[in-house]
């Protein structure tokens, strides 16, 4: 498990530099460490996958990815749905406003393992922040990959996050782009699919001869995403998920993201199908 420099319960100091509006709840937070040389000590640390624990003092932390591309300059993203206690403080804060943040923490993405190979991105709702830190850290050395396909879905077309970068994706022809909302979603003016996510994956077939599969999303999407991947053929071991959600404290020490011998936190929270299924007890 990565550590934060020190104490693992110290956290960095981090400014608000910007943020902006992703749909109904859910916004982007962009955050300068204010001590000279931590940003670079994150990077060093940083790969795509990888979480951190933000917090405002005197609400307390929650536990999210770190939604910034591997290598971005000068700040890093979070991306949150305001939930409870410690989203809402989030939530409430202006520009210019401190944050706290521990990490980065946990296992990544090994991106590294997937040169050469076809990606295929799946992802639902705000599963699309961790997501979009592996999809913007591929195409920064797009050469690397075959085919880039991304899968995403939402309840409704306003639920669609990173409208701007949809609308980038969309415009490059190195990338093959397919966007649903749940039947019902849509609106007058909304082109793309109607169906739930694993519906829409098997209706695109998508090839999975040397391919890999990265996906992210509420547990009923991903459980049912699962089956169908393997259903196409994609083998277990070349499928990747995150278990985030499932964190609070980061560190192994609270307990909630147990299963079986392995804590989440510290043992993930990448792991590929392969691993999940041998999971007791597993929602998935």
């Amino acid at each position: 498990m990565q550590k934060n420099c020190g104490y693992i319960y110290t956290p960095s100091q981090t400014r608000i530099l910007g943020m902006r509006d992703e749909a109904p709840m859910v916004r982007t937070l962009q955050l300068e460490f204010l001590e000279k040389g931590e940003f670079s000590k994150f990077q060093e640390k940083f790969r795509t996958g990888m979480f951190g624990l933000y917090g405002i003092y005197g609400e307390g932390e929650c536990t999210f990815c770190v939604a910034s591309a591997q290598g971005q300059e000068d700040f890093i993203e979070c991306t949150f749905r305001r939930a409870g206690r410690v989203t809402s403080a989030l939530y409430n804060c202006e520009v210019g406003d401190i944050v706290s943040f521990r990490g980065p923490y946990g296992n990544c993405f090994p991106i590294d393992e997937f040169e050469g190979k076809n990606l295929l991105f799946v992802a639902g709702g705000i599963g699309l922040a961790p997501t979009r830190s592996v999809i913007n850290s591929c195409l920064s050395t797009r050469g690397n990959f075959g085919k880039i396909t991304i899968l995403y879905g939402a309840k409704r077309v306003e639920d669609l996050i990173y409208k701007q970068e949809l609308e980038i994706w969309k415009q490059r022809d190195d990338v093959d782009l397919i966007l649903t909302v749940d039947p019902g979603g849509e609106t007058i003016s909304w082109q793309g699919e109607s169906g739930f996510v694993p519906a829409i994956l098997q209706k695109k077939a998508p090839s999975s001869e040397n391919s890999v599969a990265i996906v992210c999303g509420p547990p009923i999407m991903i459980k049912f995403t699962l089956q169908t991947l393997a259903n196409l053929g994609f083998a277990s071991r070349s499928v990747y998920t995150t278990l985030e959600n499932r964190m609070k404290c980061g560190v192994g020490k609270c307990g909630r993201c147990n299963i079986g011998d392995m804590y989440v936190c510290k043992d993930g929270p990448v792991f590929t199908a392969e691993q999940i299924r041998q999971m007791p007890a597993s929602d998935f």
